[in-house]
């Protein structure tokens, strides 16, 4: 049992990060937990802000400095990944085709012009809204739990929801995660709400009700535009999910 827990957890890293992992032999024992750990990948994309605060204090450097370190290390620190699923999805769902032919454009290594835009229209926003919250520990330490949160219900999704088809990454870590990994996902999501809450009430709450409307959201998309979750539309959700958070604690926090 630890065995397999520190090889997923090395998959893990692997797959959703640029740390140089160990090298784990890709077979099914190997992935029962690796989604489980998709969360753990967030916590250390939040301690990088939290880092990023201190060096922007001890420097004095300026909002928008900060704000543009906030948004970019976590997409460095993940390679894209998440990203890459986000402009596949949009480039799809632009394109008003059939499922299928949505399925077919998720693969395409091509990013057409719907995609470069929404990424670029996703950064600026999210810079922006950087630029607006309080330059506090409390404040990124929420961040921090933003990326956990939506790492844990895009690997959620994977586990739990229907494939678009029966082959492809997303339908090879559904069906090789244990039975007990949807139930660890939970247990990592209920842990960040509890947190958000207790650092702010208000924008805890909201960001709970995103959570529920974002996991509805996808069920009901991934399964009427693509007949199916894939690995795209988690990180699709991943990304998507930690704007709507964000911008929720920033509303909150002006009120």
């Amino acid at each position: 049992m630890v065995r397999e827990l520190f090889r997923s957890l090395c998959m893990a890293f692997s797959m959703f990060s640029v740390i140089p992992m160990p090298r784990v032999e890709w077979k099914k024992e190997n992935l029962k937990y690796m989604l489980a750990w998709l969360p753990l990948v967030g916590v250390c994309a939040g301690a990088l802000q939290a880092g990023w605060l201190y060096v922007c204090d001890a420097l004095s450097f300026g909002p928008i400095l900060f704000a543009a370190g906030l948004v970019l290390l976590p997409l460095l620190f993940t390679g894209g990944i998440h990203m890459d699923g986000f402009m596949d999805t949009v480039d799809a769902l632009s394109s008003h085709a059939q499922p299928e032919r949505k399925r077919e454009i998720l693969k395409d290594p091509d990013a057409g012009a719907f995609a470069v835009m929404a990424c670029f229209g996703y950064l600026i926003l999210s810079v922006a809204l950087c630029v607006e919250l309080p330059r506090t520990y409390t404040a990124v330490l929420t961040l921090g739990l933003h990326q956990v949160s939506a790492r844990a219900l895009g690997a959620f999704a994977s586990v739990c929801f229907p494939s678009a088809q029966e082959s492809g990454l997303q339908h090879t870590f559904r069906s090789a995660s244990a039975k007990s990994a949807a139930a660890m996902l939970l247990i990592w999501e209920a842990a960040c709400g509890v947190g958000m809450f207790f650092l702010s009430p208000v924008s805890g709450a909201a960001c709970v009700l995103v959570f529920i409307f974002s996991a509805l959201f996808l069920y009901r998309m991934s399964g009427r535009e693509f007949g199916g979750m894939s690995g795209d539309l988690a990180g699709f959700i991943i990304t998507f999910d930690e704007l709507l958070m964000l911008l929720c604690y920033v509303v909150a926090d002006k009120l």
